[in-house]
């Protein structure tokens, strides 16, 4: 008891110096004990005295102001490491998600592509400047979906924008486009082996009844009136010069399993609106598709692109998307159903008509392909 008072002393002419007592880490005014008033004398030398208290009780008042203290310290030290772990473990999921080896699967746009949609296993949903692209799986493989939008700038564009953005293993686009080959019809499925851009061309000036090319350009193949492909330039990793080509390959492996399955595959003759069509489609891999930002239907210009460049299949989309895979090395393979003859068939154009029976045959055809891929 004696120390005690000796030590409450002190504590007295502290207080009265600073004009607050200190407990713990609370400060209160002088005069006030935690809401208890206590009284002290004139003589600096008595002890003050807490109504109803002894040094052994501020003692123990003290003791428990700290461990007040200690257990906000404890608690808000909890809480931050539980916030810091769980940021970890969904930064983590979000790595190991990152991480996944993914087939693109794109489409042109969406009645290409809603069927694959709807069929999409675990789907999750990221948009990269504006562009939708739907992960999960088809067929036990981890793909990624996405619309290119129509022609051939949006098709490079958002090829590029899926390399850049997910770890792409393979690309495939899947969609309709119109018939070239007088031997195939509306339904049937193409995977041809090489893709070109029919409309880089040079439009030639007239000069006395000829037309008069530049010869900076190199020009592969025979025109369409003023109208003179050229080939194009291509950079890509390895390459110390740009690479001048007109044919951009798709994959050899990619190719082969299509092979592999095409007989195998049962492709629909009537639609889910009930456009049907007379003869079994089938589907036929090999030859050349041809690409370009027009619209076909025109007869002239069909033969045009089945005599020069051995065409089967035209569409708007593919040999910018095959572009972008070259020269990122990535595998890529087209699977196009023709939904129009590009002008060849007689009366109007049937590409509404047919749009969702052959968008479904490619559909089929893509799904046939994912699962003979290697694990």
């Amino acid at each position: 008891i004696g120390d005690a008072q000796k030590t409450l002393a002190k504590s007295s002419r502290d207080f009265k110096k600073k004009e607050q007592i200190r407990l713990g880490s609370r400060i209160l005014p002088s005069g006030q004990l935690q809401g208890i008033r206590y009284a002290a004398p004139a003589n600096s030398r008595t002890v003050p005295r807490v109504f109803g208290f002894d040094g052994r009780a501020l003692t123990m008042m003290k003791h428990q102001s700290l461990r007040r203290n200690n257990c906000k310290i404890v608690f808000f030290k909890t809480v931050f490491t539980s916030m810091m772990m769980l940021c970890l473990l969904a930064a983590r999921a979000a790595s190991a998600d990152g991480d996944i080896q993914r087939t693109a699967i794109v489409s042109a746009f969406a009645p290409e592509i809603a069927i694959l949609k709807s069929e999409l296993e675990d789907p999750s949903v990221k948009v990269v400047n504006g562009v939708e692209f739907s992960t999960g799986k088809i067929e036990g493989r981890d793909v990624v979906l996405f619309l290119s939008g129509i022609s051939v700038v949006n098709a490079a564009m958002t090829a590029q924008l899926a390399l850049d953005h997910f770890p792409v293993e393979r690309i495939f686009f899947s969609g309709i486009a119109g018939g070239v080959d007088p031997s195939l019809n509306i339904g049937d499925v193409i995977i041809a082996d090489r893709w070109g851009q029919y409309l880089e061309t040079l439009f030639a000036r007239e000069v006395d009844g000829n037309w008069a090319t530049i010869p900076f350009f190199e020009y592969p193949y025979g025109n369409f009136g003023m109208m003179f492909p050229r080939s194009v330039t291509v950079l890509r990793k390895g390459s110390a010069e740009p690479e001048t080509r007109f044919w951009f390959p798709v994959d050899e492996r990619l190719l082969a399993i299509a092979r592999s399955v095409a007989d195998d595959i049962v492709l629909a003759r009537c639609s889910a609106d009930d456009n049907c069509i007379d003869i079994a489609p089938k589907v036929v891999v090999g030859g050349s598709g041809v690409s370009g930002g027009s619209f076909i239907d025109n007869s002239e210009f069909r033969s045009y692109a089945f005599d020069t460049f051995g065409a089967r299949a035209l569409d708007m989309e593919s040999a910018a998307v095959a572009h972008v895979a070259y020269a990122n090395q990535v595998p890529f393979l087209a699977v196009r159903s023709l939904a129009d003859l590009a002008g060849g068939g007689a009366g109007e154009n049937q590409m509404e008509r047919f749009l969702n029976l052959a968008a479904g045959n490619a559909t089929a055809v893509v799904r046939a392909l994912l699962r003979q891929l290697p694990d």
